[in-house]
């Protein structure tokens, strides 16, 4: 009997891997820490070879667990970061960094688009305004910016999509992309589910450049020779296209009936609100729920645990070991509510929700 399931979440600030039973209980976790790179302010960057490497070495502390059954995992899925963009070469290596869902460079290209783009129009069909997340302001400053790195693209996904194509050995054309990342990109009908040509031509895109879109549970390959060999997971074991990273949670949080509501902290920090119907306003975001037929409202705040990431790092020196974080939430239970009048707006990447000003600065 198939009796586990292991998940993976590719974050902002390391990759996490978990082992759990068919009653959800967790079994075995590991985390493996990675980057964020910042090298101008409002950049927001990751390498993807360090995904793939944090995936390799976390998984490998699941498979070597005393809990391990390899011959009972149902399956194994990927949650990340939403919509980082990472773009791929004829060969499916990376031309350069992912940037990230939070980057905030392209604020000319957010302009400049904003005024050529029927906003409403884009709004009834999408969900939102251009903005700072959009794929197409992101791309529209890759073009410009290094074109030779545009002109090798073939191929544009997300961060647990890459990290899902390695584990099934995808050569470009058999990788998938989760249907959030989509909704996300601001280039797809949320209602009718497919890229909008319109906003394509806007960049100079034609659909080719995109995989096929999955729904979250659709089982879109399985583990590869290479992943195998790498991590000791056994081979043919099946991979779904996965989630984004604030879904996955809402559906760990049990977020089923309309009006459910999680306030969630990761590398950003979201407050999601669970619908039946897909609902829109213009100062959140919308995503579908991993549950078929549900929909979540989404305000979104660029930089949370990201923040508390740099300044352990940059201004305590410390590292962000489990034993530190938990020394400083006790130093922060002992301070009065309200900080004794401290405030800190935490622009540090511009802003999402509700604002959605790239150049908001804390």
């Amino acid at each position: 009997m198939k009796h586990q399931a292991i998940g993976v979440d590719v974050g902002t600030t390391g990759v996490k891997a978990a082992l759990i039973d068919v009653d959800g209980r967790l079994l075995a976790d590991a985390t493996v820490e990675h980057d964020l790179h910042s090298a101008h302010a409002g950049w927001a960057e990751e390498n993807p070879h360090a995904w793939i490497a944090g995936t390799i070495a976390a998984l490998k502390l699941l498979t070597t667990s005393p809990a391990f059954d390899p011959d009972g995992i149902a399956a194994i899925g990927v949650s990340g970061m939403v919509p980082a963009m990472v773009l791929l070469d004829a060969a499916g290596q990376p031309v350069r960094p992912s940037i990230q869902q939070n980057d905030a460079r392209a604020i000319a290209e957010v302009a400049e688009l904003s005024g050529r783009i029927d906003q409403d129009a884009l709004y009834q069909r999408t969900g939102g305004y251009t903005n700072q997340q959009h794929i197409a302001p992101r791309l529209l400053w890759v073009q410009r910016n290094e074109p030779d790195a545009w002109h090798r693209t073939r191929t544009i996904l997300g961060s647990y999509d890459l990290v899902t194509a390695w584990l099934c050995n995808a050569s470009p054309a058999k990788c998938s992309l989760e249907l959030n990342w989509a909704i996300e990109s601001g280039l797809y009908d949320v209602r009718e589910r497919r890229w909008i040509p319109e906003l394509l031509q806007s960049v100079d895109l034609d659909p080719s450049y995109f995989p096929p879109v999955h729904d979250p549970t659709d089982i879109v390959g399985s583990i590869g020779l290479d992943a195998s060999e790498a991590t000791g997971l056994p081979v043919g074991i099946p991979v779904v296209a996965g989630s984004a990273d604030h879904i996955a949670s809402a559906l760990a949080a049990a977020l089923r009936e309309d009006g459910d509501t999680l306030i969630k902290f990761g590398g950003a920090g979201d407050i999601l609100y669970c619908s039946a119907e897909p609902i829109t306003h213009p100062s959140l975001f919308i995503d579908a729920h991993d549950i078929p037929g549900k929909y979540l409202l989404n305000g979104c705040m660029a930089a949370s645990g990201s923040l508390v990431k740099w300044y352990v790092t940059e201004i305590l020196g410390l590292s962000t070991a489990k034993s530190t974080l938990v020394e400083l939430d006790a130093e922060a239970a002992a301070i009065p509510a309200g900080s004794e009048g401290v405030t800190i707006l935490p622009y540090f990447l511009g802003e999402k929700t509700p604002i959605m000003d790239p150049q908001a600065r804390g």
